[in-house]
């Protein structure tokens, strides 16, 4: 029998809101052992994940994009605008300025498999498990796959 997602989630997953502040939220993330969290707005929706690939712009700063200058023009080889983000991201002082605001997620009816192929191929550790009105109601994490696999065997 094929497993879901529903069967193998952690269900109810400590979850943080937009307003959080960073230092809580990394202080949650150390104390629970954790490398991510689903960030929901007051009605409980979905709105983001803050990962520890988020926070590292806060320790690694950013380098400006490389240029180059031609007859007094400055030329960017990579675009600026991004430069800008990732600028936003190092100086945040809330979980909404550095999260991915646009989360990968799935379904509690989706089997294990499917989880496993979309994490493999965005490079990913967790998945966010939300119904059908975008309200978080569990979360998968590449850990919880394993363990399942070490069970089944």
């Amino acid at each position: 029998m094929t497993k879901t997602v529903a069967d193998v989630m952690t269900s109810s997953p400590i979850v943080i809101t937009p307003q959080t502040a960073l230092k809580e939220a990394i202080k949650i993330l150390a104390e629970h052992k954790i490398s991510g969290l689903p960030v929901v707005d007051e009605a409980g929706k979905l709105v983001g994940v803050l990962s520890e690939t988020d926070l590292m712009w806060q320790e690694t700063g950013v380098d400006p994009p490389p240029y180059i200058m031609l007859l007094d023009s400055v030329i960017y080889l990579q675009n600026p605008a991004r430069y800008e983000k990732e600028i936003h991201k190092a100086l945040g002082q809330t979980v909404a300025e550095v999260m991915s605001d646009r989360p990968i997620t799935i379904k509690p009816h989706q089997s294990v498999k499917e989880a496993a192929h979309l994490m493999h191929e965005k490079r990913i550790r967790r998945l966010p498990v939300i119904d059908e009105h975008n309200h978080i109601v569990g979360i998968i994490t590449q850990g919880d796959i394993i363990r399942m696999m070490a069970t089944e065997s």
